[in-house]
């Protein structure tokens, strides 16, 4: 585009209009910065990781019951889900030992998976427990919860004590293999559970260990962030079709974009600021429009 669209990309790009704040009740969070340490681990790729307190009170965070809801429902639509060791499924570039099927009925998912994950509704959990209080009891599973909201804690009170339970707080950009699988578990979880469980979720994307205090923290930027990038991507097109783009190439340049942008962050091991400022020549284009965001 030319610098004369550039400034209408700005406007385009600023902070979301007063409906849009309303849907979001209002929420305007406070700017920080991600830390500078070093990579840390992941499963499947490099991740950065924010400092301890960084959004401990970051007003996202009262979003995330929400957003966990959501992707629990839309994950799994029955009361139990399972994968299985012998499952015939074959699912396109995922081995068939590890393809998901559901099994006939919630007893047998009880008794012959590895892994039973939890996709109901929190308030529904009492309900479905107790209607299998037997095959609960009696099963060798590990159960993966994906309830929002509801800690390993409360989870081995309705559970059992006795149960191996993995916490996941998944995103919805896993459907497409790029997603990010927040997970804590509790003692009796073991190190090969954990490690067929990583390898169970790898074809996802990132699967990460967070301590559980600071899960909640990570969904605000995992969890929701995909709703707040979307809207960027959005502004982004629409200052692009106000210059002329029509409106399925501005989409895709900006979508692509982005997607690079964060291929940039993981691979680089930059800071995005530093990348930023390989972005902005003196006097360009791309400072003047740095500045025009941040004087919003």
């Amino acid at each position: 585009l030319s610098s004369t669209c550039l400034p209408d990309i700005w406007k385009a790009c600023a902070p979301v209009s007063a409906a849009r704040a309303g849907r979001l009740a209002g929420v305007t969070p406070a700017p920080t910065r991600i830390s500078r340490s070093g990579p840390a681990a992941s499963t499947s790729r490099r991740s950065r990781e924010a400092p301890a307190g960084a959004l401990a009170a970051c007003p996202l965070v009262r979003m995330v019951p929400r957003f966990s809801a959501l992707a629990a429902s839309s994950a799994a639509k029955g009361s139990l889900q399972t994968s299985k060791a012998r499952c015939r499924v074959q699912t396109t570039g995922r081995p068939a030992a590890f393809a998901a099927a559901r099994a006939a009925a919630p007893e047998e998912i009880l008794r012959e998976s590895r892994f039973v994950f939890l996709g109901v509704k929190p308030q529904m959990l009492d309900g479905v427990v107790q209607s299998l209080s037997a095959p609960v009891a009696a099963s060798e599973s590990v159960f993966v919860s994906m309830l929002a909201g509801v800690q390993l804690e409360r989870l081995e009170r309705t559970l059992g004590a006795d149960k191996k339970i993995i916490r996941i707080l998944p995103n919805t950009p896993c459907a497409v293999g790029q997603g990010v699988v927040l997970y804590c578990a509790n003692a009796r979880v073991t190190d090969d559970d954990l490690a067929a469980f990583c390898a169970l979720m790898a074809d996802a994307g990132i699967v990460d260990p967070v301590p559980e205090h600071l899960i909640d923290a990570g969904c605000a930027i995992t969890g929701c962030g995909p709703a707040f990038a979307y809207m960027f991507i959005e502004a982004l097109a629409d200052g692009g079709v106000k210059c002329g783009l029509p409106r399925a190439k501005a989409i895709r340049y900006a979508a692509q974009m982005l997607a690079g942008s964060a291929e940039m962050v993981l691979h680089s091991g930059k800071h995005p600021e530093l990348l930023k400022d390989e972005v902005c020549s003196p006097g360009g284009s791309t400072i003047a429009g740095v500045d025009a965001l941040e004087q919003r």
